[in-house]
């Protein structure tokens, strides 16, 4: 198990040289990735923290960059990401960086429009919801044949809103894994630009975290208010006693001696 938390190098325009990273920061400044199989575990994560930073700054100038390297997964997790990226005040960049196959390729689609990319030999994947029909009973067969209809239906309706092409093609594009290159995709109006497109993402998601780190090294502590009193410190840089001191002497002063 690796020690601490992973880091990256980064190389913000006008810096001369790359900074290491941790991912943990790059999640503080909307800079997220789906970069594995989607699972409960990573539909959580990447929902949440959409919708804590949201809640945390709903500033619509803070926009998200979410990273797609992924063969899909789950559908349920899937649609939690998408919909996250549907709520959030801020705009959402999607960039597909490698492959963006299944519920991962949904995920794309979800992105702000005009602001999802793809690299010139990303693959893009769309196909309908399967399930594992085979272990189930009779039952559970039709119960579920039934809401896998309802999802591919659900699906259909947001590829033909977001695409722009009509629910003939959308169905007959998904009744199998149909691929395609990032051109393809563009073409099909899943993506909105390739390379150069995306080589524009990147720069503005440079300037964004150049400003995060402008106002983290500018940043003034925080004064802390004492009520009643009149009387401010600096809460952070004082130590406990010292901050006692402080208010007790505020709060009980000195007798004035008057003059003879």
């Amino acid at each position: 198990m690796p020690v601490g938390v992973p880091k990256v190098p980064f190389l913000i325009p006008g810096d001369e040289e790359a900074s290491w990273v941790d991912l943990y920061r790059l999640h503080r400044d909307r800079i997220l990735f789906v970069g594995q199989e989607i699972d409960n575990e990573l539909g959580n994560q990447v929902a949440g923290l959409m919708l804590f930073l949201d809640l945390e700054d709903p500033s619509p100038e803070l926009e998200y960059f979410l990273f797609i390297n992924s063969p899909g997964g789950l559908i349920a997790p899937g649609i939690a990401i998408f919909d996250a990226a549907q709520i959030v005040k801020s705009d959402v960049y999607t960039i597909c960086v490698g492959i963006a196959a299944s519920m991962a390729s949904f995920i794309l689609l979800g992105g702000t429009e005009t602001k999802r990319g793809a690299l010139d030999h990303a693959r893009i994947m769309i196909h309908q919801p399967i399930s594992s029909f085979f272990r189930a009973e009779t039952r559970e067969f039709l119960l579920d044949s039934d809401e896998l209809l309802s999802i591919r239906k659900s699906m259909v309706d947001v590829y033909v809103q977001k695409t722009g092409k009509s629910v003939a093609t959308i169905s007959q594009d998904m009744e199998r894994d149909s691929f395609m290159s990032a051109k393809e995709a563009q073409d099909h109006g899943i993506v909105d630009g390739t390379g150069e497109t995306c080589q524009d993402f990147m720069v503005k998601m440079g300037e964004q975290l150049r400003r995060s780190e402008e106002l983290r090294a500018g940043k003034e502590p925080k004064m802390t208010k004492i009520t009643n009193t009149g009387f401010s410190v600096k809460g952070k840089s004082d130590s406990t006693k010292d901050f006692r001191d402080a208010v007790k002497k505020e709060m009980n002063p000195k007798p004035k001696h008057s003059g003879s």
